[in-house]
C-alpha cells in the first residue's frame, strides 16, 4: 500500500517543479534597467528601529519607496545570490 501512495505523490512533486521552472522566467523582469537609467519602483519594509527610521527621515506606513528617503544621493547596492 505504501507504495501505491508513494506515486501519486512522487507525479504531484514533479509537476510542480515542472511548473515552477516554466514560470519563473515569466515572472521575472525580461531586461534588468539600462546603466543611467531610473530605478524601477520598489516597495521595502519600513524598519522597526525607530532611529533608523529617523535616520531615513521616514514617518508612519508599512512601506516605503527610494524616493521617500530624505537624502541627496542614496546607494544601492545589490546582491545576486544565484
Amino acid at each position: 500500500m505504501l507504495k501505491e501512495l508513494e506515486k501519486p505523490t512522487y507525479l504531484l512533486f514533479v509537476f510542480v517543479i515542472y511548473c515552477c521552472l516554466l514560470l519563473s522566467p515569466a515572472l521575472a523582469a525580461e531586461q534588468p534597467p539600462a546603466v543611467g537609467s531610473a530605478l524601477p519602483p520598489i516597495k521595502l519594509a519600513v524598519p522597526d528601529d525607530p532611529q533608523v527610521k529617523e535616520y531615513l527621515g521616514l514617518s508612519g506606513g508599512k512601506q516605503f519607496t527610494i524616493p521617500q528617503i530624505e537624502a541627496q544621493a542614496v546607494v544601492i547596492q545589490i546582491f545576486n545570490m544565484y
